[in-house]
């Protein structure tokens, strides 16, 4: 099964609904599905080939929705590149994929200076009419055929999702259309009942995996999406209000800035009837207060990473129940927990979460990490997803994250690998040594902490380090505190002490009042 095949359905059957929505534009199914085709037809012209890539560097916006599904209509697989990431992340990722076109437009164009010099034969395609361009979104738009464009059968990649890791370096997971199909359009519609008559809002990027989900659903189900090019609470609650919204995804964040606009006029949120939180790091407080605020509104989290899909997750009438576990694993999901040995952890002690679904590429798992075999092999074992994350099973199979064995900050929503922002802090000038932890946030729920060693007749300067870090890796990855040390705590085979650091960090928030 293709998305091409369910986009032809949803124009047939419902052509004159709203598929996307995003400020004054919108597009119908009819137009959606109209548009793609002949944007596909157009790139097959233009020499792009089945299995080629195609990056999509555009901010939110109907602009992307195009891209991103001709690509796919066309066989080739889809890049997403998130605008937040800098210049020189930018430029590895295109290094790394070697995608055959290039779409951006006049907010993502600074940004690719560097990744061009990785991608000499890219096509550069403009949404918006830019010199130096090789072609125009618009333009292609109206010169392909309407006929449907053909793939081979058995074609099914769809796209890379670039995620950090501890080496500081992105990797490409490759996804599959039966990947969304399985996650975005069965699990979804069965667990929380999502479908045509739908309408989601979606408040963060579309190239980051829970924007992406809202896309999908939007395919998958016939559902109406509206996106918001930026987040802003008091501007969500009006679309809430004016698109008539019945499907509201959250990060932490989102739902945190969410709860004044909530909780002063709930009334503006009547057609709200499903929500949807991330099940890991997601406060009690904050959920209870959503829930308080919208007892009518369903409310659902769940666990799940880019290269294992949708793993786990609480029901509406588990949330404050199970308050501190993030669920139990999802239909179709097999899940155990490995000790330091390799083995099997007894009941109730805690090991490594592995995860299976079958053969990868097919339902959950990802089908491979793109021209990496070794570390395809090292995360995938007999179909199984080493996740990195520490948990442990109750009686009743509700699972419990107590740890990450991978050293990641999760800020934001956001993923963020300690590793990636010590290599760039570790490129300043005068710097020694440094280690980064997560500490909290009020906000964030976690922040990025810096501890930096600096080399002898170096003068301190926070501010210089921060600056320097934004030239190198995404803005909401640079350290919010910096602190400066003579040496950095080690065990004595050498390792960096990081839970002293953090405690380091609590002692001193808990004598200011404040985190410093």
């Amino acid at each position: 099964m293709k998305f091409a095949t369910f986009l032809a359905s949803h124009a047939a059957t419902m052509g004159a609904k709203d598929a996307v929505v995003c400020g004054d534009r919108r597009l119908s199914f009819a137009e959606l599905d109209a548009c793609t085709t002949r944007l596909a037809h157009a790139l097959r012209a233009a020499g792009v080939q089945v299995g080629d890539r195609v990056a999509v560097h555009l901010p939110n916006g109907i602009d992307f929705v195009l891209a991103f599904i001709a690509a796919i209509k066309a066989g080739a697989i889809a890049v997403p590149i998130n605008p937040p990431l800098s210049p020189a992340e930018v430029a590895h990722i295109v290094g790394d994929c070697s995608p055959r076109a290039i779409f951006f437009d006049a907010r993502t164009e600074a940004t690719l200076e560097q990744a061009w010099r990785h991608a000499p034969g890219a096509l550069r395609i403009a949404a918006d009419a830019r010199g130096g361009a090789d072609l125009c979104l618009p333009d292609l738009v109206r010169s392909g055929s309407r006929a449907p464009v053909e793939v081979p059968h058995d074609h099914d990649a769809c796209m890379i999702g670039y995620t950090s890791g501890t080496t500081g370096r992105a990797k490409g997971v490759v996804l599959t259309q039966s990947n969304y199909l399985y996650v975005n359009g069965y699990l979804n519609g069965y667990h929380w009942g999502l479908g045509a008559a739908d309408r989601h809002l979606c408040t963060t990027p579309l190239a980051h995996r829970t924007g992406m989900a809202r896309l999908m659903n939007m395919i998958l189900h016939g559902a109406t999406m509206v996106v918001m090019p930026k987040f802003d609470a008091a501007q969500a609650a009006e679309l809430v209000e004016r698109e008539r919204i019945t499907v509201f995804g959250m990060v932490p964040t989102v739902g945190r800035m969410m709860l004044p606009e909530i909780e002063a006029a709930p009334q503006r949120f009547a057609t709200l009837r499903v929500m949807l939180v991330t099940g890991e790091a997601f406060p009690y407080d904050v959920k209870r207060r959503l829930q308080d605020a919208l007892p009518h509104a369903k409310l659902y989290s769940f666990y799940a990473m880019t290269e294992a899909g949708a793993i786990a997750g609480l029901n509406a009438g588990e949330q404050f129940t199970h308050p501190d576990s993030v669920g139990r694993p999802w239909p179709g999901i097999e899940l155990k927990l490995v000790d330091t040995d390799g083995n099997e952890a007894p009941a109730g002690e805690v090991g490594e979460i592995w995860v299976r679904s079958g053969r990868p590429g097919v339902y959950s798992t990802m089908r491979e990490y793109f021209g990496r075999p070794e570390a395809t092999a090292e995360t995938l074992r007999d179909g199984w997803v080493v996740t990195g994350d520490m948990g442990r099973l109750d009686a009743q199979g509700y699972l419990y994250l107590v740890d990450r064995k991978k050293d990641m900050v999760l800020s934001g929503g956001y993923n963020i690998y300690s590793k990636e922002v010590e290599l760039a802090i570790a490129s300043f000038p005068g710097v020694a040594d440094v280690a980064v932890v997560g500490v909290p946030d009020a906000v964030y729920g976690e922040a990025v902490a810096a501890y930096v060693q600096l080399a002898g007749g170096t003068t301190p300067d926070a501010a210089a380090i921060v600056a320097h870090c934004r030239g190198l890796i995404a803005s909401y990855k640079k350290p919010r505190h910096v602190f400066f040390v003579d040496e950095l705590p080690r065990t004595s085979t050498g390792k960096v002490q990081k839970s002293r650091l953090r405690e380091q960090f609590c002692q001193v928030s808990r004598h200011s009042g404040a985190a410093p």
